[in-house]
C-alpha cells in the first residue's frame, strides 16, 4: 500500500464513523420532537374550520411548538443522511434495493422537513401573528391547499410509507445483518411514523425505531473496521533482493 492509500482509509473509516453516530442521535430527536409535540396540533389544515380549531392549542403552546418543529426538521434531515447510512451495510445482494431505499428515504424525509415547516412552525408562527384569527386561519387553509405544498405531502407521504419496507427488504435479502434487526428496523420506523401528538407517552411507542437505530449504528460502526496497518517492504531492500537472486 502506498502512503497516499492510509490516510484515504482513515478518511473512509472516520466518515462511515461519523455516519454511525448519527443514527442514534436521529432517533433522539425524532422521538423529542414527537414528545414535545403539543396534543392535536398534528392535522392537516385542509380548510378554514380546521384552522380555527387548532390556532388557539397553538397560541397556548406556541415556543412548544417552534421547539418541536424544529427538531422535527432536524430529525428528518438526520433521516434522510441514516438512510443512506445503513444503505452502506449492503454491499452484496440487495445493493440495488438499499440504493432506491435510500433515493425513496431521502427525498420523503426532506419533503417531511419542508412539510413540518409548513405544518408546525408556520402554525405557530400563525397563532402568533398580530391580528384576527379568521385571518390567520385563512392564510394557513391557503398555504396547505397550494400546489407546491400538495406536492410535498405527496412526496413525504409515498417516501415515508415506502421507504422503510423496501430498505428492511434490502437488509433482510442481504444477510449482512441478522434478519430480524432487519424486521425491527421496518415495524420500528413504520410504527414511529404513525404516532401522533399524544404527549410524552409517545416515547413508549417509539422505543422499538430508537433500539433498531442503535443497533444498526453499532453495525455500520463494525463495518468501518480498524485501519490497515500493512508496512511493505522499502523499495530498495526489493532492489538488493532481486540483485542477488540474479547472482545466485
Amino acid at each position: 500500500m502506498t502512503t497516499t492509500e492510509k490516510p484515504t482509509d482513515n478518511a473512509a473509516q472516520v466518515r462511515q464513523r461519523l455516519l454511525a453516530a448519527l443514527l442514534p442521535v436521529t432517533a433522539v430527536l425524532y422521538v423529542g420532537a414527537e414528545a414535545l409535540d403539543p396534543k392535536g396540533t398534528d392535522q392537516v389544515v385542509t380548510n378554514t374550520a380546521t384552522a380555527l380549531r387548532l390556532l388557539p392549542i397553538a397560541a397556548a403552546h406556541s415556543s412548544q411548538l417552534y421547539l418541536s418543529g424544529g427538531l422535527s426538521v432536524l430529525a428528518l434531515g438526520g433521516l434522510a443522511v441514516s438512510y443512506a447510512a445503513i444503505a452502506r451495510l449492503v454491499t452484496g445482494r440487495g445493493w440495488v434495493v438499499a440504493t432506491i431505499a435510500a433515493v425513496l428515504g431521502g427525498l420523503g424525509a426532506f419533503a417531511g422537513a419542508v412539510f413540518n415547516v409548513l405544518g408546525g412552525i408556520g402554525l405557530a408562527a400563525a397563532a402568533s401573528a398580530h391580528t384576527t384569527q379568521t385571518a390567520a386561519a385563512r392564510v394557513l387553509a391557503t398555504s396547505f391547499a397550494s400546489t407546491p405544498a400538495q406536492v410535498v405531502e405527496y412526496v413525504y407521504f409515498v417516501g415515508e410509507y415506502t421507504a422503510p419496507f423496501v430498505m428492511g427488504y434490502a437488509l433482510w435479502r442481504s444477510r449482512r445483518v441478522p434478519r430480524w434487526l432487519a424486521v425491527l428496523f421496518t415495524a420500528g420506523l413504520f410504527l414511529a411514523e404513525q404516532q401522533g401528538a399524544i404527549g410524552p407517552k409517545v416515547v413508549l411507542y417509539m422505543l422499538p425505531f430508537a433500539v433498531a437505530m442503535i443497533l444498526l449504528a453499532a453495525q455500520i460502526w463494525r463495518a468501518a473496521g480498524p485501519a490497515p496497518m500493512t508496512n511493505p517492504e522499502p523499495a530498495s531492500h526489493v532492489g538488493q533482493l532481486a540483485v542477488s537472486s540474479e547472482g545466485i
